[in-house]
């Protein structure tokens, strides 16, 4: 087995665990990438044993040890105090020290953040956002969260929490969230959220993909749907662009693929709550798809903390 340069990152998920081996000369592109169920209804040990394992597979195919550094993103966040993770979705992940075990089981540093500081990462360096000062990464599915990364360098923050913009309060919005404050912004512009809006305005039980197929064959209540959408989506992201004004917003998940929120009528949404009379801020989709996170966790391993 050779040592290199090589950049080893794994994409912890709620579904699956995939690691990759990247050449930081040839970015956006994998010399091995493998996944693995997370199997995460077997809890915390099984989690453990499915990285080791996947790793100890990565060194037999690839013929490379593996690093003294590896990146690993993370549903939820490493809480700076403690060590210990939270606020994850993954909830038999809530509460362990995973980055201690992990650096115990496999014998080397581990460099963590969450699943959107990583993917805000690899838009900002090898992305969308490449070559921009600060950049801000927004993931609009399921949930609502985000990234913030400033001169190639993903920002953690105080208390782990850096981005977390999905929990900041819409006024006039007292729908309870998942945390146990009301009217975050997760309660109003998530994916689940707006097929929520549709339904109980009178829609059918559809999937937000549908909503916007509708809406493009003139249906009024999708249109009101997405109109609510961009609505509160400028409210919400006016708040943070007044704050850290950046140069790039790549916006990932899948409420992300919908076109309108990089047309100019979002753009003149924002605009009437920015405290500016223009907005320059690029608002970019994402460039590396699905490779994001596992990219992201392999950049963080260049890292310090």
């Amino acid at each position: 087995l050779i040592m290199d340069s090589l950049l080893w990152g794994i994409d912890l998920g709620g579904t699956k665990i995939e690691i990759a081996l990247c050449d930081p000369a040839k970015p956006a592109e994998a010399l091995l990438r493998r996944r693995s169920d997370t199997s995460a209804h077997l809890g915390y040990d099984q989690i453990l044993a499915r990285i080791s394992s996947l790793v100890a597979e990565a060194e037999e195919i690839s013929g490379r040890r593996r690093p003294a550094r590896l990146g690993i993103g993370t549903p939820g966040a490493v809480d700076p105090a403690t060590g210990e993770l939270k606020n994850s979705n993954t909830t038999c992940l809530n509460g362990r020290p995973l980055r201690q075990n992990l650096a115990e089981i496999l014998g080397c540093e581990i460099t963590m953040a969450n699943d959107a500081n990583c993917f805000t990462l690899a838009e900002a360096l090898w992305g969308a956002g490449k070559g921009e000062d600060l950049v801000l990464g927004l993931i609009l599915g399921t949930g609502v969260g985000g990234g913030i990364c400033i001169g190639g360098r993903v920002i953690n923050g105080l208390h782990g929490i850096a981005g977390e913009w999905g929990h900041n309060p819409i006024p006039g919005e007292d729908r309870p969230c998942y945390c146990g404050r009301r009217g975050c912004v997760e309660t109003v512009i998530a994916g689940p959220s707006l097929a929520r809006f549709y339904r109980e305005s009178g829609g059918e039980d559809l999937r937000l993909p549908q909503i916007c197929e509708r809406a493009g064959a003139g249906e009024p209540l999708a249109i009101q749907t997405l109109d609510r959408l961009r609505e509160k989506f400028a409210q919400a992201i006016a708040a943070v662009i007044n704050i850290l004004d950046p140069d790039a917003i790549v916006i990932g998940g899948g409420v992300g693929n919908i076109a309108m929120l990089y047309e100019q009528s979002t753009r003149e949404a924002i605009l009437r709550h920015l405290f500016n009379s223009e907005l320059k801020t690029q608002i970019l989709r994402p460039l590396l798809g699905d490779s994001a996170g596992v990219f992201g966790a392999a950049l963080l391993s260049a890292q310090r903390d």
